[in-house]
């Protein structure tokens, strides 16, 4: 177990280390420079292909659902193949998607290249595994806390510079400003990044199913794994696609045809569930398992995950409501531009900038639990703030801002915590099961929201309908609640740690 009180002072880092978490984030920034950048969109979209907000919303939802698919898959092969290998494949394709979206003319077109732009967004995992071998223990916290503000400055840049193509050049420039900066990074990795190799510690002996164990032990704990075995899951991957695509579909039609359309509603989460129970049968019966679901029974990483997509969902709940909200005409909006749009949630994107570089140094000196908690009570009283006062952009711009300054203190030391005690041979594999639960809850934010925006009310002189002002009243206070589960669940982390820490030293005894 990472001690991240440990004193760092006498541990020096090396000037290629620092240049390495550079490269590497510069990764994290443009794939959510590509997400956030069409963010103040949606309105363009929907009106230029004729399409109803619950069919924009896969936009992102499509996006996130085959990153979160993706993930596991691409942190076995990274397990097998080598990290640096699968994250330039990754960017290789993304970078070719980003560049063939510009030519986007129909709906469907724009979906499937989002759907393979979610595959690079799939290389997240490999360049968490990139930075755990290249950086000490002691200093650990700080570069995931650098890595991790990438994501801000990336959707810091994408919403000014996409609110302002947007508005004077329109949304299908967006995606010729990504592709070069994507294939710039995608280079600079291939020719400087390094990876060091992690050996497997074999036993003497092998089981009589020839299925290799191996006992490591990493930060001072013991566990047991299966050993790599060279395969991917497939069955595994499809039962999951099926799992969290039709549980989307469902919101999806629940938003466009409400109890209506109840029979297609129910279908749609029957297949969901029957898909999840499939995937699980997989899991248990594969000797190479898309998901090891020993690592679903730690007490430390579990919450973990939870914390994770509970604050995709918060996040991507947001985003788009907040855009609906601007744009949309008085009385039931602020009547304002893509620039607008992007104005009011700066605010959120800076803070969470700001707070994901400082909380490296809270960490080193109060851990990562409490951050946690203490991330999770301000989220919620930011939640709160705006659902009791969200009728001035000021006020939505300010308490945005409280909220992201409690969720990027949770999702920093959370993420912390998934790369400092995942088991080092399963790394890979443990920080896709981290990325596929955050990305599931993104995926599940915009169709949740389209789910609360399905009651729409016509303007006097203006033409189409838009959201009431109830659809954002439940948008915030599901953000509220879901801030309130955030910090239970770091109590069941704290306790579990403690938990933990207290057999360490009783065994420690004898």
């Amino acid at each position: 177990m990472l001690d991240t009180k440990e004193d760092s002072k006498s541990i020096t880092v090396s000037r290629q280390a620092w240049f390495t978490l550079g490269i590497l984030s510069s990764t994290l920034l443009v794939v959510f420079f590509s997400e956030t950048m069409l963010l103040p969109a949606i309105p363009e979209i929907m009106k230029d292909f004729k399409v109803p907000y619950a069919l924009a919303a896969w936009i992102f939802s499509g996006y996130m659902i085959v990153a979160a698919v993706m993930t596991p898959i691409a942190g076995k092969l990274s397990d097998i193949y080598g990290k640096k290998k699968i994250l330039l494949t990754l960017l290789v394709i993304y970078v070719a998607a980003t560049a063939a979206g510009g030519f986007a003319n129909t709906i469907s077109f724009l979906l499937m290249i989002r759907v393979i732009q979610g595959v690079g967004l799939a290389a997240v995992p490999a360049a968490f595994s990139l930075l755990r071998d290249t950086f000490p223990p002691a200093k650990l916290a700080v570069a995931v806390g650098i890595f991790g503000s990438a994501y801000s400055a990336g959707s810091v840049v994408g919403l000014l510079a996409g609110a302002s193509i947007i508005h004077n050049i329109g949304w299908h420039s967006t995606f010729f400003f990504i592709a070069p900066t994507a294939a710039f990074v995608t280079v600079m990795i291939a020719k400087f990044v390094r990876e060091n190799k992690v050996e497997q510690l074999p036993l003497p002996h092998s089981p009589a199913d020839g299925s290799q164990k191996s006992t490591y032990r990493d930060n001072d704990h013991k566990l047991q794994v299966s050993q790599l075995h060279l395969s991917i899951d497939i069955k595994g991957a499809i039962a999951l696609s099926a799992t969290t695509a039709a549980f989307i579909l469902g919101l999806t039609l629940l938003q466009t045809g409400g109890t209506s359309n109840l029979q297609n509603v129910s279908a749609a989460f029957l297949v969901s569930i029957i898909s999840l129970s499939v995937f699980v049968i997989i899991e248990r019966r594969s000797n190479s398992p898309l998901l090891d679901f020993r690592l679903l029974r730690d007490k430390t990483l579990l919450p973990s995950y939870l914390i994770l997509m509970a604050v995709g969902i918060t996040m991507f709940m947001a985003y788009p409501s907040i855009v609906q909200l601007v744009r949309s005409p008085a009385p039931l909006g602020f009547g304002g531009n893509a620039v607008d749009a992007a104005n009011v949630q700066l605010p959120f994107m800076i803070m969470f900038l700001i707070l994901s570089s400082i909380t490296p140094f809270i960490i080193n000196k109060i851990g990562n639990k409490r951050p946690i908690i203490i991330g999770g009570l301000i989220s919620l009283m930011g939640s709160i703030g705006l659902l009791v006062y969200h009728s001035t952009e000021f006020a939505i711009s300010a308490n945005l801002a409280i909220i992201a300054t409690g969720l990027s203190l949770a999702v920093t030391a959370t993420w912390n915590i998934v790369v400092s005690e995942s088991p080092r041979e399963f790394l890979g594999i443990s920080t896709a099961v981290a990325a596929l639960l955050l990305f599931i809850g993104m995926a599940t934010g915009p169709a949740l929201a389209g789910v609360y925006m399905e009651n729409h009310n016509t303007i006097a002189g203006i033409q189409g309908s838009y959201p009431t002002l109830r659809s954002y009243d439940l948008v915030f206070l599901t953000s509220a609640l879901l801030s309130g589960i955030t910090v239970g669940l770091a109590f069941v982390l704290n306790k579990g740690y403690r938990v933990h820490t207290a057999i360490k030293g009783m065994r420690s005894l004898f």
